[in-house]
């Protein structure tokens, strides 16, 4: 009987390894459910479009939208190479200042969800483009994300305090859709229990 129980309790730990993680389990877009660009992106079937990619790269989008769009293009098991097709979308135009920001946050995200076991890469992306906006809540909590589920493997008090530590900071410009916090929050929290 204990054989069985050990059994189970390591196929539960495993199944919930991998197919919940911060990365996965915080379908934010659904705050942003009644834009036309997510129900687009909802639609692309995980796959970047032209047209995607031109409304990550406009300047009058605003950063918690283009973040909603990428969530909703999603994740997959075999992964995708939507990061390489908007690299390439890019060139040489990355922008500058504002838009230059906007877009390595978009890059960073866009990696980390096209390989969500390997998100190193995904996570410097992703410093260098807070180092470029560091007041802004979105940038914060998506750099947050990226964070956790590279801790994912080692703690998991530590992938809950990656996102609590952007929702404690006071000093943040919040940019970012209420419930689309609440929704983060909703599964984030899930991991607090290990740091008793």
């Amino acid at each position: 009987m204990k054989l069985i129980n050990v059994f189970i309790f390591v196929f539960a730990s495993f199944v919930f390894a991998y197919a919940d993680s911060p990365l996965t389990s915080t379908d934010f877009y659904k705050a942003y459910e009644g834009s036309p660009i997510v129900k687009q992106a909802l639609n692309s079937n995980g796959t970047i479009t032209v047209d995607l990619m031109k409304f990550l790269n406009s300047k009058k989008n605003s950063i918690a939208l283009k973040v909603a769009v990428i969530n909703a293009i999603g994740w997959s098991f075999d992964g995708h190479d939507n990061y390489d097709k908007y690299k390439e979308f890019l060139g040489n135009k990355m922008g500058k200042g504002k838009q230059k920001a906007h877009n390595l946050l978009c890059l960073a995200y866009l990696k980390a969800l096209d390989n969500y076991f390997d998100c190193k890469d995904a996570l410097k992306i992703a410093d260098e483009a807070l180092n470029m906006n560091p007041k802004s809540y979105t940038f914060n909590i998506i750099r947050g994300l990226i964070k956790a589920q590279v801790l994912f493997d080692h703690s998991w008090c530590s992938v809950w305090q990656a996102t609590n530590d952007v929702r404690i900071n006071k000093d943040l410009t919040i940019d970012m859709n209420a419930e689309a916090i609440r929704i983060i929050f909703e599964y984030m929290d899930l991991y607090k229990e290990d740091c008793n």
